[in-house]
């Protein structure tokens, strides 16, 4: 009995504790609030004493920051007022399209793909056998109808001598026949005259006969005289033989030439420096004539730049531009405006828009630029065509 009450009193003792220990956190926890109520009262007592009101701090610092982008959009506008620029521009350059004027089969091949080449290189060269073949023949036609001409001119010469010779010979004969007709004449009359006893008949007939021939003869050397007085007309016909043998000399000294063209157009050689590209022929193949085989990308490139018309107020040829590269950020062209198109992209399209159906919509035009680039490539190199770019056109006024 006595023991069961001093467990009782032990319990009892220490729920008193533990009680004493829960009042105890409870002042403490209610001196704390009130500490942190009178601290919280006094910031408050110490803003209204200093005149400031909560949460001007951020307001200042937007607004610095507002005066910031303005100050550097004012910088930005009054550096670049004077600048134009588009990302609607690419390298654009010379692309020569090689093909063959004559037929063959391709018997040397000096080239290969993105190869460079000088200009007067040799880089293909046709079977030239048949094209020397018809060289030769040529050749020869033309000697013979230098030789032909060469005989014309000197019969021309021999018959501006021989045709006077020969009219001179028939106006002489022409004389001595109208003398012999006189002598025959007068013989003639003499036997007529005279009585018929002092002469014979065989005599009369005789001189008859002697004055018919004399006058056929007179005839004869007339019709010779004017047959030699054509002399003209023969040595004309002689000179315009002279001339037909000369214009076929024209004619073989041309196709000589042509034949001379076609076995030099079998080696087909580089028109100007550049690279090789879009090559489709191989070695032993049989090229048609006007069959496209390469294209060649010259050194000289500048830059095609699509601009708003609304850009094109103060931009003048002679402008410098700044141009970036997309494929090479590291690289910094420098150039000028060299011209403008006068006439914009969708102007000269294959298929221009039809404006007047009603259907009119406003649509801001772009007109082509040629820039052309000073410096920045390195000597030897050029930039491939079609790259996009950036120019920047410093206007001048």
């Amino acid at each position: 009995m006595s023991d069961r009450n001093d467990s009782d009193t032990q319990e009892d003792a220490r729920e008193r504790e533990r009680a004493s220990s829960h009042d105890d956190a409870d002042d403490k926890n209610a001196k704390d609030d009130k500490q942190n109520d009178d601290k919280g009262k006094n910031n408050g007592d110490d803003e209204k004493k200093s005149g400031k009101k909560p949460g001007k701090k951020p307001l200042i610092i937007l607004g610095i920051v507002v005066v910031v982008l303005a100050i550097g959009a004012f910088v930005w506008w009054f550096m670049t007022r004077n600048q134009v620029s588009t990302d609607d521009a690419y390298t654009d350059g010379d692309a020569v399209t090689i093909a063959p004027k004559v037929s063959g089969y391709v018997v040397t091949m000096n080239i290969d793909d993105n190869r460079f080449v000088h200009q007067g290189d040799l880089i293909i060269k046709i079977d030239p056998r048949d094209y020397q073949a018809q060289l030769d023949q040529a050749t020869a036609q033309l000697g013979l109808a230098r030789a032909q001409l060469h005989a014309s001119e000197t019969q021309l010469e021999v018959a501006r001598v021989q045709y006077p010779a020969q009219l001179a010979q028939a106006q002489a004969q022409e004389l001595t026949a109208r003398a012999n007709l006189v002598q025959a004449s007068a013989a003639y009359e003499r036997q007529q005259s005279v009585d018929i006893r002092a002469t014979s008949q065989q005599n009369i007939d005789t001189a008859t006969a002697q004055q018919k021939s004399a006058q056929a003869n007179v005839a004869q050397a007339r019709a010779q005289v004017r047959t030699a007085s054509l002399v003209p007309q023969q040595i004309a016909q002689v000179v315009a033989t002279v001339e037909e043998r000369r214009q076929q000399v024209h004619q073989a000294e041309a196709q000589v030439e042509a034949a001379q063209l076609n076995l030099s157009y079998t080696e087909l050689r580089a028109p100007a420096d550049g690279w090789i590209t879009k090559r489709n022929v191989q070695y032993g193949t049989f090229l048609q004539a006007g069959t496209s085989i390469l294209t060649l990308v010259t050194t000289r490139v500048w830059v095609t730049a699509n601009f708003k018309e609304s850009q094109l107020d103060r931009m003048q040829p002679g402008d410098k531009v700044d141009i970036d590269v997309d494929a090479y950020p590291a690289m910094k062209l420098h150039g000028h405006v060299d011209s403008v198109q006068l006439g914009s992209g969708s102007r000269f399209s294959a298929f221009p828009a039809e404006n007047a159906t009603g259907n009119f919509v406003k649509i801001v035009q772009r007109v082509p630029v040629k820039i052309l680039i000073d410096d920045g490539l390195k000597p030897g190199t050029s930039l491939p065509l079609g790259l996009s770019v950036v120019p920047t056109v410093m206007l001048r006024h």
